[in-house]
């Protein structure tokens, strides 16, 4: 944790008030809130009721734009037809059913809450200047898992209601058993530090990468949030190279780590 001087301290503190990016002691155990987008969500999509709507544009323009454009893709915003084509879209029967489900599974996200607030504590620790991103959830359409953006990152609750959720073993879906597997409520907080890891590690943009150098830097990520989590949610082959790098490299910083792309370091 940095350390900081009593009296920039408080100049820091009557300037900035709690806003995140500053990593203050305070900060540091700053906890995690899933914002739960999804409930105002859930309510209009099952009543049409307008207030919700109304929410839903004020309160949370950007989780509503991303969800109609990027996860969805049924349109623009800014279109007026929108709201009338959004409503109309989810009164398919299978995605009421999931609106139902994710509602009934997920009245509580205290479990969730606490192991982000844990997994963000370690790699604003060992990581110089993360910015904290605001993380909501929200109810896609079996497309998406989590959605990495804007200094956000969004859950999509659909995805993660259960392996044996019969509506995931129906063949029309064509999910195998080991996606079915990473479609639990356990693996939410390791997929958001994997793909917020991957947005400020993105992997290199080479051809000449082979698929090994690939699976060693996925393995990197893996590793960084198998540490955030405090157990091995993954544990490879790869997992395993790259804590055998951090070993054989003591003082290396998990920053570091992700930045190498050195593949020959990790044999």
């Amino acid at each position: 944790m940095r350390k900081i001087y009593y009296l920039m301290f408080v100049i820091m503190l009557g300037c900035i008030s709690c806003e995140w990016q500053f990593k203050t002691s305070d900060d540091e155990d700053k906890k995690v809130a899933v914002d739960r987008y999804d409930r105002i969500q859930s309510l209009y999509l099952t009543t049409g009721d307008f207030s919700a709507l109304q929410q839903m544009n004020t309160a949370y323009p950007m989780q509503t734009r991303t969800l109609i454009e990027d996860v969805l893709r049924i349109g623009k915003v800014n279109d007026p037809e929108i709201n009338k084509t959004f409503l109309r879209f989810y009164q398919d029967t299978t995605l009421q059913a999931l609106i139902a489900e994710t509602q009934q599974q997920y009245a509580s996200m205290d479990d969730i809450n606490e192991q982000l607030t844990r997994a963000f504590r370690y790699l604003r620790k060992h990581i110089p200047n993360l910015d904290m991103p605001e993380v909501y959830a929200q109810i896609g359409s079996l497309d998406q898992s989590v959605i990495v953006g804007n200094n956000s990152i969004g859950i999509c609750l659909d995805k993660y209601l259960g392996t044996n959720f019969s509506l995931y073993k129906k063949p029309d879906y064509g999910y195998s058993d080991e996606q079915r597997r990473m479609m639990d409520r356990k693996y939410i907080v390791p997929d958001c530090i994997g793909f917020y890891l991957l947005s400020l590690y993105p992997m290199p943009l080479d051809s000449g990468m082979t698929q090994q150098e690939r699976d060693i830097y996925i393995g990197k990520i893996q590793w960084v949030v198998d540490e955030a989590m405090g157990e091995e949610v993954f544990a490879t082959r790869f997992t395993r190279m790259a804590g055998r790098y951090m070993k054989r490299n003591k003082n290396a910083t998990v920053d570091q780590l992700l930045r190498n792309n050195d593949f020959k370091d990790f044999y």
